[in-house]
C-alpha cells in the first residue's frame, strides 16, 4: 500500500485507528474454545468484520501466534489472507518487531511481506543500518521502527542523554537517512504524546504508529494535539480495549462499539 492510498483511506473513512489483533486462549470468549476448528482464527474473523468499518489497518501481533507454535502459526496466515482477501484497502502490519544482520532480516522481510503479504512489519534498529535496509527493499511496502515505546522500561536506554540529546531522538534521526516518509514509518507510545512535538521537527512528514491508547492511559486528545500533520501522519492503535470490551458472545458487537467510539473521536480531530 502506498503513501498516498493509506492518506485517502484515513481521509474517505475519517478515521486512523489500527486494531491490533492479540488473541490469547485465557481471554478470548470461551464458547470459541468449546467449538471444533481453530478458534483464535474464528475470533480474529469475527473482529475483523466487526471493526473493519471504523478502522484503517489491522495489526497481529506475532507473538501472540507464534505462542501456540504450528497451528497458532497457521492461524496467523489464515488471519491475514483473510484481510487481504475481504479488507484489502485496509494496511496490513505485521507486528514482529524483527532486527538482525543483514542476512537475517532479509529472510525475515521475505517471510513477512512475500509469504504472509503482509504489508508492514514493525522492526527493533538497534543493531543499525544494515538490520534495517533490508525491509526497506521491497516495493509499496513499510518498515516501522520502533522509536519511543510505551512501555515502563523505555526509559532504561531510550530516553538516555548521549551529547544532550535523548537517544531516541538519535535513533530516529539516524533511521529517517535510511528510509523515506513513503516507505519509513516510526512507533511512538502514546504514554509519550508531549514528547511528540520535538519529533515532529526532525520527521514531520513521516506516519507514527501509536500504541498505548486506552488500556496503556495514553490520550488521543494529546496524541493528535503534538502529533497530526497535513496528511494526518498518525495510526492509532488500539488492541485490548477493543478487542477484550467483552468475554460473552456479543464480544464482536461490543468491540465494534468501542472502535466506533474511538473512531468518533478521531472525526473531531480531522
Amino acid at each position: 500500500m502506498t503513501r498516498e492510498e493509506l492518506i485517502q483511506q484515513i481521509r474517505t473513512k475519517k478515521t486512523f485507528l489500527c486494531v491490533g489483533l492479540d488473541p490469547d486462549s485465557e481471554k478470548i470468549p470461551k464458547h470459541l474454545l468449546e467449538e471444533e476448528g481453530d478458534p483464535i482464527y474464528e475470533f480474529n474473523k469475527k473482529i475483523i468484520d466487526a471493526t473493519a468499518p471504523y478502522c484503517v489497518s489491522f495489526k497481529p501481533n506475532s507473538a501472540f501466534y507464534e505462542a501456540y507454535g504450528l497451528s497458532g502459526v497457521g492461524s496467523l496466515e489464515k488471519t491475514i489472507r483473510y484481510i487481504k482477501t475481504n479488507y484489502p484497502d485496509h494496511l496490513l502490519i505485521a507486528d514482529a518487531k524483527r532486527g538482525d544482520i543483514g542476512n537475517t532480516s532479509s529472510m525475515y522481510a521475505r517471510a513477512f511481506f512475500k509469504r504472509l503479504n503482509a504489508d508492514a512489519i514493525t522492526v527493533a534498529p538497534y543493531m543499525g543500518s544494515d538490520s534495517v535496509k533490508p525491509f526497506l527493499q521491497f516495493e509499496n511496502k513499510w518498515t516501522i521502527v520502533l522509536g519511543l515505546t510505551s512501555n515502563e522500561g523505555s526509559s532504561d536506554f531510550q530516553q538516555l542523554k548521549i551529547e544532550g540529546k535523548d537517544f531516541y531522538m538519535h535513533v530516529i534521526e539516524t533511521c529517517a537517512q535510511w528510509g523515506t516518509e513513503n516507505n519509513m514509518m516510526f512507533v511512538v507510545g502514546a504514554t509519550k504524546a508531549k514528547l511528540l512535538e520535538d519529533i515532529r521537527k526532525i520527521i514531520p512528514k513521516h506516519f507514527l504508529l501509536i500504541p498505548g491508547i486506552g488500556a496503556q492511559g495514553g490520550s488521543l486528545q494529546d496524541v493528535c494535539k503534538y502529533g497530526l500533520t497535513p496528511d494526518v501522519g498518525l495510526l492509532v492503535n488500539s488492541s485490548r480495549g477493543i478487542i477484550y470490551a467483552s468475554t460473552s458472545k456479543n464480544f464482536a458487537e461490543k468491540a465494534a462499539e468501542e472502535a466506533e467510539k474511538i473512531a468518533n473521536e478521531m472525526k473531531l480531530y480531522l
